[in-house]
């Protein structure tokens, strides 16, 4: 007689290009610890942010990029914090450093009071902009809750469809329930004005080229891109192709009864 296990035990499915690391399901600890995760890998060494912060540490080479800077507000008073996905260099930016970073940045800029995050997702890559959304989660989870309890909002600018299905099947596994429902898509400029004043945050040129070629191909925010080699845009010619066969055919028969 067959005995049955005690042991409950779950399936997770993840698609292979997500960009998502598995090990947090595969691990019996909990799967919110870093540092847990750091330790059995033999991986980064993931730190507090609430620990002190090195002064020596050099972050002149992130601050030239420019990806995460303080800049205005938006029209409810809440300060931003402007991320530029495409300026992040993933493949050459540890996690460990990318944590400190932005400890680092939040916690001698950032003013009291509340802020948001205005995040521009045009034309990343995940392979050359992504560090992917466990190491996301973990420098969120890792921030003091006094500062998760003022992020009052995160404004994502030009989501595409990866992003759309990957947050709304995993979103919640992968973030907490209060950064989970923070999330304000944004899929043109013209609706985020109508949360921040033009002019408090800068928009690279990029991210406006990006946003007229979506309001002219719309399908692109669902993957879809129509006439990748715009056909539409020739010219027709004088004589399609099927006149000219019927022409060639009827001279043939001709020269052939002649």
């Amino acid at each position: 007689m067959a005995r049955s296990s005690s042991d409950d035990f779950s399936v997770v499915v993840l698609a292979s290009d997500l960009g998502i690391d598995a090990r947090p399901f595969l691990s019996k600890q909990p799967a919110g610890s870093p540092r847990e995760v750091a330790e059995e890998d033999g991986g980064d060494d993931w730190h507090d942010c609430s620990q002190d912060l090195s002064h020596d540490e050099d972050f002149s080479d992130l601050e030239f990029l420019q990806f995460f800077r303080l800049q205005g507000f938006d029209k409810a008073g809440n300060r931003i914090f402007r991320i530029v996905g495409k300026y992040f260099p993933a493949p050459v930016v540890s996690g460990e450093r990318l944590q400190k970073y932005v400890c680092h940045k939040i916690c001698s800029e950032l003013p009291e009071g509340p802020f948001c995050i205005v995040y521009m997702h045009s034309t990343v890559q995940k392979e050359d902009n992504s560090p992917g959304i466990s190491i996301l989660r973990w420098i969120y989870e890792d921030l003091p809750m006094e500062i998760k309890e003022r992020l009052q909002l995160v404004y994502f600018v030009h989501p595409g469809i990866r992003s759309r299905l990957v947050f709304a099947t995993l979103g919640r596994l992968f973030l907490s329930g209060g950064l989970y429902w923070k999330i304000k898509y944004v899929s043109r400029l013209q609706y985020l004005w109508d949360d921040i004043k033009k002019g408090e945050v800068e928009i690279p040129d990029f991210v406006q080229e990006h946003d007229d070629i979506l309001e002219h191909r719309p399908l692109t925010d669902y993957g879809i891109e129509p006439d990748p080699f715009y056909l539409a845009e020739v010219p027709n010619t004088a004589y399609p192709f099927g006149r000219y066969e019927d022409r060639w055919a009827a001279r043939e028969y001709m020269s052939g009864h002649s």
